[in-house]
């Protein structure tokens, strides 16, 4: 070993060069420790007119909520009241900014949201907040809607400016906007020892400049902010350009949260804050089809019943008919965001293609396990051979635009959305010019932008002759799902609900299985076939019975079928077809002119009520289902048929069947081998009823309600009552012959 002094030397050089780079290693990591964001808690709360105790008690327990969680995490909290335009009563207001102003919010940050003109009360809780943005044509003042508040209103809302919880608000600007009469000036003052001067802005009141010049204090500027006589009303673009009031202004909420650097589910309010979370868990693991359609509307209308404040779409499909697919989506969407909260969850390995990407599209947040995948909802069709190719552009044009719409209101990139549908739409990430922030557009949107969106790189899943599919974790960064969940567990934490609650899956209840049930083609066939014969067999039995099971098997044919794809329209054009087949039968017997009608009525309700025309997938999709539905009831009459002439045959010859056809009282039965169902037994000559029978008298056997059975020349024959009723028994005369059809008349 070496003992020089150059050696001890070079040690203690190296053990210095140490010590820096440890110091400086240490130094860096503080720094960015330090320049990492911190994590911020937020919530957008609309504040409706009138303000009430419900909505007080909203306010204060979300703002509560947010301070202890806020004390608890050591955390940012933030929370943005939007002020609506409306008339509330001053002691409801003033005691809601009373709170807002108090020290029990100390570590939560209030931000008051203008988007438009608010005057009159309401003005007082945007002054209450610790900031206010605006949007840049919203106005906000006046708030004794051209009168000056009383002296004692005045100075409780002064109060609360006094407190300076707002740094851009001044009692002579809120003087002004109290008082028309006031005039409210922006001075430049010099301050400071002799040397040593400074030049400090201030907003005073015309009587408060006076004051300062009777101090000899040196005005060096004064510009007039507001004008006597002129209700003090500013709006957004004039507060900036004064730098008063406001702190920024937005074009949007998604704007306020590029301002706070916001997560993105913050943007859309909650309805479960500060209330208990009444959960409903609603499964979508099938083809989405007219049947699942019904049954999932009427879960949510369920759900809303009960006053559930947040509904969980669980999504695992493939997809499934267009047209079901945005009326369920659109049906979500237009749930009231503060009242119901929807969220669609994808579970892990699990999909939402298709129609259920559109469906989850409608929801407020989207939350995926990272192996989750959703998008490709181009529309497709069934061409000859059972080949599938891309609908045409007139039903992607009408696709596209509901995607827009979806995304638009649920504040998620629309060029996305419209590429899952669209495989020839790239998408582009954009920058914002003056904010930074990032956002995603076609190439038209960014030319009409005019500059205002900075083009970047091309999302590779939106490449040429692709539908963009993605990933819970790019779904995320592409803005269109909230941050991935690893489970259940880790949903229920995100959305506030209790360890202890674990929302059951809303199953189908017996009366959900016999309607999937009867929505079958089988159960259609068998409904339809059986309601005909019934009926068929009730005009030459006259049972009654027949007429019951009939009305019970259209009626559950229709009742299976309500409020998906049968309606009032359906009901009220069969109800006409059975009133024009029986007027046919039964009253105005002649050459088939109602019995046709009623016919083609009876056939075009069932056809209407097995499926929906005017589809998103275009004429041919509704051909194609036009065609299975006339499939299933030609078949269904088909069967009726066959049916009418087997018993037309067999039936007098089979052993306890044979006692199904109607004799007269008193008659006996038919020898012949041959039921009595034919014409030819029916004919006084034994053939065909012929003209002859006319103005020939007989005798009722059954009672004619108009229709029955008259012996003429001892031979039974159907016959209808030109009138009201004839009683059994009682002697009648033929009147008109028409075909096969006999009228008589009370002797």
């Amino acid at each position: 070993m070496n003992d020089s002094p150059d050696s001890h030397w070079v040690a203690l050089a190296a053990l210095v060069g140490l010590l820096l780079v440890s110091g400086n290693s240490g130094y860096c990591q503080e720094a960015d420790a330090a320049a990492e964001p911190s994590a911020v808690m937020a919530q957008f709360v609309t504040l409706t007119s009138p303000v009430d105790d419900v909505l007080f008690g909203k306010v204060k327990n979300a703002a509560l909520e947010l301070q202890s969680a806020a004390v608890r995490e050591q955390q940012r909290a933030i929370l943005i009241l939007e002020i609506t335009p409306g008339t509330s009563q001053f002691h409801q207001v003033h005691g809601l900014a009373d709170f807002l102003t108090s020290a029990s919010l100390s570590k939560v940050t209030t931000v008051a949201w203008v988007p438009e003109t608010v005057t009159g009360n309401n003005v007082v809780l945007a002054l209450a907040c610790k900031e206010i943005i605006m949007h840049p044509d919203a106005k906000l003042g006046d708030v004794g809607r051209g009168e000056a508040l009383d002296a004692s209103d005045q100075q409780l809302i002064l109060s609360f400016v006094r407190k300076r919880l707002n740094k851009k608000l001044s009692p002579a600007l809120v003087t002004g906007m109290m008082d028309p009469q006031a005039i409210v000036l922006k001075i430049e003052r010099q301050v400071g020892p002799p040397g040593k001067e400074t030049v400090e802005s201030d907003v005073v009141t015309m009587a408060e400049l006076k004051r300062l010049q009777e101090t000899k204090a040196v005005i060096r500027k004064s510009d007039t902010v507001k004008e006597a006589g002129t209700a003090g009303l500013f709006s957004g673009r004039e507060a900036r350009n004064l730098d008063l009031l406001v702190v920024q202004t937005a074009d949007s909420r998604a704007g306020i949260a590029e301002l706070y650097d916001l997560p993105r589910e913050t943007l859309r309010e909650d309805a479960t804050s500060g209330e208990p979370r009444r959960v409903r868990l609603i499964k979508i693991d099938d083809i989405i089809e007219p049947v699942l359609e019904a049954f999932v509307e009427r879960q949510i209308e369920r759900a809303v019943a009960d006053d559930a404040n947040l509904i969980i779409f669980e999504i695992n499909s493939p997809g499934g008919f267009l047209l079901q697919s945005t009326n369920l989506a659109n049906a979500i969407n237009s749930l009231d965001p503060k009242e119901v909260r929807t969220v669609a969850y994808i579970p892990k390995d699990k999909q939402a293609l298709s129609g259920a990407a559109i469906i989850a599209l409608g929801c407020d947040d989207i939350y995926m396990h990272p192996t989750a995948t959703t998008g490709d909802a181009g529309p497709v069709e069934i061409r000859e051979g059972g080949q599938f190719e891309r609908a045409p552009e007139k039903v992607l044009g009408v696709l596209r635009e509901s995607l827009r719409e979806l995304a638009e209101s649920k504040h998620r990139p629309a060029a996305l959305a419209m590429a899952m549908a669209d495989k020839d739409l790239e998408v582009f990430e954009v920058t914002h010019r003056d904010t930074g922030r990032i956002w995603y557009m076609t190439d038209d949107e960014i030319h009409n932008s005019n500059g205002e969106w900075q083009k970047g790189n091309l999302v590779p899943e939106s490449r040429a002759d692709s539908l963009l599919t993605v990933n819970g974790t790019r779904a995320h960064e592409l803005k269109l799902a909230e941050p991935p969940v690893h489970g259940w567990d880790d949903l229920k934490q995100r959305l506030g609900i209790p360890p202890q609650v674990e929302p059951a899956a809303v199953g189908r209840t017996w009366v959900d299985t016999l309607i999937f049930a009867l929505n079958t083609s089988l159960a259609a066939f068998l409904l339809v076939a059986i309601g005909i014969a019934c009926i068929y067999l009730e005009v030459h039995l006259m049972s009654g019975l027949l007429s019951i099971l009939a009305a019970v098997c259209f009626s559950l044919f229709f009742w299976s079928r309500w409020g998906g794809t049968a309606g009032w329209l359906e009901l009220v054009l069969f109800a006409l077809g059975v009133i024009c087949i029986g007027l046919e039968i039964f009253v105005i017997p002649g050459f088939g002119v109602f019995g046709v009608s009623g016919g083609l009525l009876v056939l075009s309700a069932l056809v209407l009520a097995s499926q929906t025309f005017g589809d998103i997938g275009g004429a041919d999709s509704d051909f194609e289902r036009l065609s299975e539905t006339l499939g299933t009831m030609g078949a269904s009459l088909v069967a009726v048929v066959v049916m009418a002439m087997f018993l037309s045959k067999y039936l007098p010859s089979i052993p306890l069947l044979n006692q199904m056809i109607l004799l007269p009282p008193g008659s006996a039965p038919v020898e012949s081998v041959v039921p009595q169902l034919r014409p030819e037994h029916g004919s006084p000559t034994g053939g065909e009823i012929g003209p002859s029978l006319v103005g020939q008298h007989g005798v009722a056997r059954t009672i004619l309600r108009p229709a029955g059975k008259v012996q003429i020349a001892g031979h039974f024959v159907n016959v209808v009552s030109d009138g009201p009723y004839i009683e059994q028994g009682t002697k009648v005369e033929v009147v008109k012959v028409t075909g096969n059809h006999v009228v008589v008349r009370k002797a």
